[in-house]
């Protein structure tokens, strides 16, 4: 089985609403199993990345505070989404300083995150030139497809 078929079964898997799949074929054995953080940590993670002309008087649920952050920033700031599901890393290893920091500026191709899916450990690397405004996830987070990362100024 490719990465890729790999990726849309997760895909399909996370749409579907399934907590748990196992397959097993002569060639291969997969077992996928969806881990949701609670509710409120999503919130005060999405509600502290507001920047200052969203109000932050009352928390909104996940979705529409993704939405009102992407809708703002969206007309300057490079959004960088996680390809995948799976464990955000900001370094190689617990010993390691983060690939990127706050300000850092960086250029197409650096290395920003890895994202642990299924013990296979995926670099994900800039898109464009900028300098990183917003780090939008805590290190050692479970991440979702198309969940943003990173917010790039980009140059």
């Amino acid at each position: 089985m490719k990465t890729i078929e790999i990726q849309g079964l997760i895909d399909f898997i996370a749409k579907s609403g399934l907590e748990e799949v196992n397959i097993e074929t002569e060639a291969i054995k997969i077992h996928i199993k969806r881990s949701l953080p609670a509710p409120q940590q999503l919130v005060s993670a999405t509600h502290n990345a507001f920047p200052p002309s969203v109000p932050t008087h009352a928390p909104l649920p996940a979705s529409t505070a993704l939405t009102a952050l992407e809708n703002n920033v969206a007309s300057h700031y490079v959004t960088i989404k996680s390809p995948m599901i799976g464990t955000f890393y900001r370094s190689p290893d617990p010993e390691s300083l983060p690939f990127v920091e706050l300000g850092d500026t960086i250029a197409k191709g650096t290395k920003l995150c890895i994202i642990e899916a299924m013990k296979l450990y995926n670099e994900i690397e800039a898109e464009v030139d900028g300098k990183i405004v917003k780090i939008l996830v805590d290190d050692i987070s479970p991440v979702e497809y198309d969940q943003p990362l990173f917010l790039v100024d980009p140059f």
